[in-house]
């Protein structure tokens, strides 16, 4: 049995999918817990749960991401009542699917406020106590598409790499200030078993499926409780996102041209005739919160990764004839 960790810990987006499973994760291990998401019902719920199944502290703080004096009191009840942040887990996210031109303006613009302005205000927060304690790490998570891009979900997209962005600033400025004990972390999860694709905005005229191989939330969970034991720049989670991610710095047209595909064939249904749904982007879900989507299979996952493999050997081989007909191709201008 794995030994307790004794931490405090906020999580953002703790009400659902990957936040609630890190919720239950970090209880498991003996950490006290603070309690972040915009439905305080379903919060409490998680807060039950924690305790309920492993004697955790918990707080619950109702907190929009967007509203950075709400942040700040976020961090200020968590010392209030825990006297310290150990960990701080920037999750709460959100998407909307669809053409860049079909996607409502109000709407994009709320996806980026959430899924950057949003990590933004809790990194502000957390290093306001970290510095002061002179120790502390921030997990951002960010996604496999902030690497290995992907169409009709645009703001998602940027949002996340914006997210991977920040976690290189955030380090840089760290070092040069000599906080070496303040660590910044950034997780990119492949697809995830969450309810992530059933409260999506959509506006793509199609249904949002997961584009498998998909992976439990409970693995991202595992990743991020491994963050606050040992500290690491970058992590995936999944090899078929960690695949992506190489592959994209080695063969990034081709590995573009498989994931267009793969989104126009996988990820919306082929069928047209879907609603216009602004999701859980402007206002919470009123769906039941849980930790998975239904998504997750063996025979699915297992099917999938058969692709994935497949993917990552067409893409090797790319850019292995790219590499080679490089030089040749010089040596035919230079003899022209």
């Amino acid at each position: 049995m794995a030994a307790d960790l004794d931490k405090v810990v906020v999580i953002t987006g703790a009400s659902s999918g990957v936040g609630r499973a890190c919720a239950q994760a970090f209880a498991a291990r003996g950490c006290s817990l603070v309690l972040a998401a915009r439905r305080a019902d379903v919060l409490r719920e998680v807060a039950e749960e924690c305790r309920s199944s492993h004697g955790a502290r918990t707080l619950v703080v109702p907190t929009d991401v967007t509203d950075a004096k709400a942040v700040e009191s976020l961090a200020h009840q968590a010392v209030a009542t825990f006297g310290r942040i150990d960990v701080w887990l920037n999750n709460a996210s959100v998407a909307a699917f669809g053409a860049l031109q079909e996607v409502p303006h109000e709407v994009f613009r709320h996806v980026v406020d959430v899924n950057v302005l949003g990590y933004v205000n809790g990194a502000r927060a957390a290093l306001d106590v970290m510095r002061g304690q002179r120790y502390g790490t921030i997990v951002n998570v960010s996604s496999v598409v902030g690497a290995a891009v992907v169409p009709y979900n645009t703001p998602y997209v940027l949002s996340k790499a914006a997210v991977r962005a920040l976690g290189g600033t955030l380090r840089q400025e760290m070092r040069l200030a000599g906080q070496d004990d303040i660590h910044v972390c950034t997780v990119l999860p492949a697809t995830m078993d969450t309810p992530f694709f059933r409260d999506a905005a959509n506006y793509s005229g199609r249904a949002v499926l997961p584009m498998a191989p998909v992976y439990t939330a409970q693995r991202a969970a595992k990743t991020v409780v491994g963050l606050a034991v040992r500290p690491r720049r970058e992590v995936y989670v999944g090899p078929a996102g960690q695949v992506l991610g190489v592959l994209s710095k080695v063969a990034p047209p081709f590995v573009e041209r498989v994931l267009a595909h793969q989104m126009d064939r996988a990820h919306l249904s082929r069928k047209h005739g879907a609603e216009p749904t602004e999701g859980n982007v402007l206002r919470p879900s009123a769906a039941p919160a849980s930790v998975n989507g239904g998504w997750h299979g063996r025979r699915r996952t297992a099917l999938r990764r058969i692709g994935t493999l497949a993917l990552a050997a067409g893409a090797g081989a790319a850019a292995v004839s790219a590499r080679r007909a490089g030089p040749s191709a010089q040596s035919s201008r230079t003899r022209a």
